[in-house]
Formats: C-alpha cells, structure tokens, sequence
C-alpha cells in the first residue's frame, strides 16, 4: 500500500475527503519525522515505536580493492512493533 492508497482508506474509514485524509496522514508523518529528529521516540501502542539508534564509527573495506577504510558514525532510524502488529502479522 502506497500513501495515496492509505489516504484514501482513511478518507473512506474517518468519513473525510481524499484531499483532508491527506493532509491529515501527512501532518501526521511530519510529527513523527520532526520527533525522531530531535531524538524522541515516537511509540504508538499497539502498533510500535520508532527510535533512533547510533552506530558508532567503525573500519570496513573497499570490497574492490580490499583496502581499509574508516565508515563514520551515523543515526538511523529503527522500527519495533508493538504486539498487536506482531499478532496481526502472525
């Protein structure tokens, strides 16, 4: 399922149009991005939670030449689901 999809399936659900389902799941989307950007965790019971994790900086290799080379730390976004999606799946 795609985003406009998803709207579309609020619209139908909420009884809203296709044009407020829209805007609506993307002020929601913005929330989340805007939280996990800023470090919070963003737990959604039942469904699950999206944090940030770090890596920290570590020495890999060029897979063509062999030669060793320094991957800088970065953040990254996780995703852990609740129980109820991991029952729903199951």
């Amino acid at each position: 399922m795609r985003k406009p999809e998803l709207a579309a399936a609020i619209a139908e659900s909420a009884d809203l149009s296709k044009d407020k389902a829209g805007q609506v799941l993307n002020v929601i989307l913005d929330e989340i991005t805007n939280s996990v950007a800023k470090g919070e965790d963003v737990t959604l019971i039942g469904f699950g939670t999206f944090t940030v994790r770090e890596r920290a900086a570590r020495t890999g290799k060029n897979p063509q030449t062999g030669a060793p080379l320094q991957i800088p730390a970065s953040k990254n976004v996780a995703f852990k689901p609740g129980k109820a999606l991991k029952d729903a799946v199951s």
